[in-house]
C-alpha cells in the first residue's frame, strides 16, 4: 500500500455529495477511505470508480454516531496508508417534518439527527485530529447546509443540527489552528436523491422547477459542484479557515420569495 499519496477520509461516501467528493479527491491524487452504513453496494461501486484514477481506495461500514466505529475507521486508514491528510464530514440524516406542525417532531428525532450530524462529526474530528496535525496540508471540510443559516429545510431538527455544525466549525477552526484548517460548505438544494423519501416524482420535479425559477443563476446545484468547493477547501485556500461557504445558485438572495 502506498504511503506517499495523501489520504482522505469521507464519511457517508457511498452516494450523492459524499460519492462526488470521493471521486474528486481520487482524481486529485488522494488515496480514499469512504464510509457507509446501509449502502454497501453503492460504496463498492464508488471505490471501483476511484480506483480508475490509479489511486488506492477502500470502504468501511461505520456509523459515526458510535464513537468506537469512528475510531475503527481512522485505524483502518492508518493501517492501510499510515497517514490522514483530509477529512470530509459528509454523513448526515434527517427526518422530513412539516414545520407548521410542531407535533411532527419529538425528542427522539432531535436526538437521532444530532447524534449523526453533530456528535458524529465531532467524534470523527477528534479521532482524526491526532493524525491530521502531522500532515503538511491538513484540512477538515464539514458538509453543512444553508438550512443552518436560514432555518428552512427538511425539518427544524435538521436545520438546528446544521446550525450547530456551523458554530462547531468556527470553534474547531480556532482550537485546531495552526496545524489544521476547518471550513464548512453550506449547500442549498442539491440535485441528488436526498429529497426522494419526502415526495413523489411529480412533486419533486415541481420543486426543482420552483428552485430554477427562484435562483438568480437559474440552475440546480449538482453534487459535483459541491465536491469542487470541498476540493478547493481541501487542496487550496491555505490561509482560509473558519469559513462557511453557501452554494445554492443564489437562492439565499431571494429573501422575499424563499424556496
Amino acid at each position: 500500500m502506498s504511503q506517499t499519496r495523501p489520504v482522505a477520509l469521507i464519511t457517508g461516501g457511498a452516494k450523492g455529495i459524499g460519492a462526488a467528493c470521493a471521486e474528486m479527491l481520487a482524481l486529485s491524487g488522494f488515496n480514499v477511505l469512504l464510509s457507509y452504513v446501509n449502502s454497501k453496494d453503492s460504496a463498492g461501486e464508488i471505490v471501483s470508480k476511484c480506483r480508475l484514477h490509479e489511486c488506492e481506495a477502500e470502504c468501511i461500514r461505520s456509523d459515526v454516531s458510535v464513537d468506537s466505529e469512528c475510531s475503527l475507521m481512522v485505524e483502518r486508514a492508518i493501517d492501510l496508508w499510515g497517514r490522514i491528510d483530509v477529512l470530509v464530514n459528509n454523513a448526515g440524516i434527517t427526518r422530513f417534518a412539516d414545520s407548521a406542525d410542531l407535533s411532527t417532531l419529538g425528542a427522539k428525532d432531535f436526538e437521532d439527527i444530532f447524534s449523526v450530524n453533530v456528535t458524529g462529526m465531532y467524534q470523527m474530528i477528534r479521532a482524526t485530529s491526532v493524525h491530521l496535525k502531522h500532515s503538511p496540508v491538513a484540512s477538515i471540510v464539514n458538509l453543512s447546509s444553508h438550512s443552518g443559516i436560514s432555518g428552512v429545510g427538511s425539518s427544524m431538527a435538521y436545520a438546528a443540527s446544521k446550525g450547530a455544525i456551523n458554530t462547531l466549525t468556527l470553534s474547531l477552526a480556532r482550537s485546531l489552528a495552526p496545524k489544521i484548517r476547518v471550513n464548512a460548505v453550506c449547500p442549498g438544494f442539491v440535485d441528488t436523491d436526498w429529497m426522494k423519501p419526502s415526495m413523489d416524482d411529480q412533486a419533486l420535479q415541481k420543486f426543482k422547477q420552483t428552485v430554477l425559477q427562484i435562483a438568480p443563476l437559474k440552475r440546480l446545484v449538482s453534487a459535483t459542484e459541491v465536491a469542487e468547493a470541498v476540493g478547493w477547501f481541501a487542496l487550496g485556500g491555505k490561509s482560509i479557515t473558519g469559513q462557511l461557504l453557501v452554494i445554492d445558485g443564489g437562492t439565499h438572495l431571494t429573501v422575499g420569495n424563499p424556496v
